[in-house]
C-alpha cells in the first residue's frame, strides 16, 4: 500500500462522512485536494497549520483512489520548489481513508513527524 496524508479539520471531516465525500474548498478555486507524503507532513503542518488544535490526518491509500492522482510541484513560494506532493482532481472518496489520527502540536504549537 502506498499512503498519503491529508490534513483536514474534524468538522470537514465530520461533514465529509454525512456527506459520503470529502471535498474542500482548494477543490473548487484550485481543482485539486492538497495531500503530503507521511514525510512531508510535519513540515507542512508547521508552515500553514502551526498552533491548531483540531486537525486529524487522513490516512489514504492511494491504491483505493477513485479520482486521479498526480504528484506535482508545490504551488506558490513553498520550499523545496523541486519536491513533488499529492494533489487528488476529485472529491477523496471515504473508502480510501485507511484511518484517521488525531494530529495536535506540542505545548510550543509545533508539529512533530506523526506516527501512522
Amino acid at each position: 500500500m502506498s499512503t498519503i496524508v491529508h490534513m483536514a479539520a474534524q468538522t470537514d471531516w465530520e461533514r465529509a462522512q454525512a456527506e459520503g465525500s470529502y471535498q474542500v474548498g482548494s477543490l473548487q478555486t484550485e481543482g485539486f485536494i492538497h495531500f503530503s507524503t507521511p514525510v512531508q507532513v510535519a513540515r507542512v503542518a508547521n508552515a500553514i497549520y502551526a498552533g491548531r488544535t483540531d486537525l486529524v490526518l487522513l490516512v489514504v491509500d492511494e491504491a483505493k483512489l477513485s479520482a486521479e492522482l498526480k504528484y506535482e510541484p508545490p504551488a506558490g513560494t513553498y520550499s523545496p520548489s523541486d519536491e513533488l506532493f499529492p494533489h487528488l482532481y476529485g472529491p477523496l472518496n471515504l473508502d480510501a481513508v485507511e484511518r484517521v489520527v488525531p494530529y495536535l502540536p506540542d505545548a510550543d504549537g509545533a508539529f512533530a513527524p506523526p506516527v501512522l
